[in-house]
């Protein structure tokens, strides 16, 4: 009885850890819109080099650990500037599906000469 217990708890078990981490995305706002996400990150910034060090200290780790080097980053400009190059290339898609068909085919039709 006890073997066929133990695998139904070890499912349990990694259904509540992906539960739980999809639930902490939601709520610190990773999985909402741009601006959310861009202040989730400002905040793991914030938190996470402390949190770090203290649990070092806990282990009794000792370690520097390397400073977050400054980035200019804007994540809002970055999506917009991805999905309008994505757009971009979908729009062109067609027309260079077809451009590269026919030189394809006269490639072929010079080696045939």
């Amino acid at each position: 009885m006890a073997t066929r217990i133990w695998p139904v708890m070890k499912l349990a078990t990694k259904v509540t850890i992906a539960g739980g981490a999809v639930y902490v995305a939601y709520d610190s706002g990773l999985l909402g819109n741009s601006e959310q996400g861009s202040e989730a990150l400002r905040k793991a910034k914030a938190v996470i080099p402390p949190a770090m060090e203290e649990w070092m200290k806990y282990f009794g780790v000792e370690a520097q650990l390397p400073t977050i080097p400054k980035i200019e980053f804007s994540p809002v400009d970055a999506w917009n500037s991805g999905v309008q190059w994505t757009i971009s290339n979908l729009s062109e898609a067609p027309t260079k599906a077809t451009e590269y068909t026919s030189q394809g085919l006269q490639y072929l039709k010079d080696l045939t000469k």
